[in-house]
């Protein structure tokens, strides 16, 4: 079984390359629905969470409280390696026990924003981008989110660049307006298919 991660920058169409994928049948794991599950339920966790910035990061209900963590992380760096170091392990254990639960599978996909930034890129067989122009990117993201053009560039500062992203690439998928998705994602597919089948044929 081969493992791919799919990463690009906000608002590149990680979802949607992922639910082609998902419609061929391709095992999915979203590391950020995971995450966002894991600080609401993970009793370590969120034991954690507490401990290393405030107990009123959760709400009475017992949920994170996402607009204050939210505020806290993309003003402040370190805050925001904290809270990385905290979750990444719950959600990679997280991971690694779904990938066992598909081994018999040709390939799986990681789908998470920040592979690259976090080293998870080096546990992954293969990478991809969906890539995207920045000012294409921030102008479907304010629609998306009716947030402010500042708002989402300084959560951009915490990834990595277009032109970083795409040389650690194996496979670039381009999203933006000129070229049709589908056929892109069912020619990764099909390569993806073909080099699982071929490593197999070495072993």
């Amino acid at each position: 079984m081969l493992k791919v991660g799919i990463t690009g920058g906000m608002g590149s169409g990680k979802s949607t390359v992922c639910n082609i994928l998902k419609n061929l049948g391709v095992p999915v794991f979203s590391s950020d629905d995971v995450g966002k599950m894991l600080l609401n339920n993970d009793d370590y966790l969120k034991s954690q969470i507490k401990k290393k910035f405030d107990s009123d990061m959760y709400t009475s209900s017992g949920t994170i409280d996402r607009e204050r963590m939210a505020r806290l992380v993309f003003n402040n760096p370190d805050e925001l390696k904290k809270l990385n170091e905290l979750v990444h392990p719950r959600v990679k254990a997280e991971f690694d026990s779904w990938c066992k639960k598909n081994e018999k599978k040709p390939y799986v996909v990681k789908e998470a924003a920040i592979l690259f930034e976090t080293d998870q890129h080096k546990e992954l067989d293969k990478m991809v981008t969906v890539f995207c122009p920045k000012e294409e990117r921030i102008r479907r993201i304010i629609k998306r989110d009716e947030v402010t053009k500042e708002s989402v560039e300084k959560r951009m500062l915490h990834q990595y660049s277009d032109a970083e992203r795409n040389a650690l690439a194996d496979f670039i998928i381009m999203n933006d307006g000129n070229e049709e998705l589908l056929p892109q994602v069912k020619e990764l597919h099909e390569l993806l298919l073909n080099e699982y089948t071929r490593d197999k044929a070495l072993f």
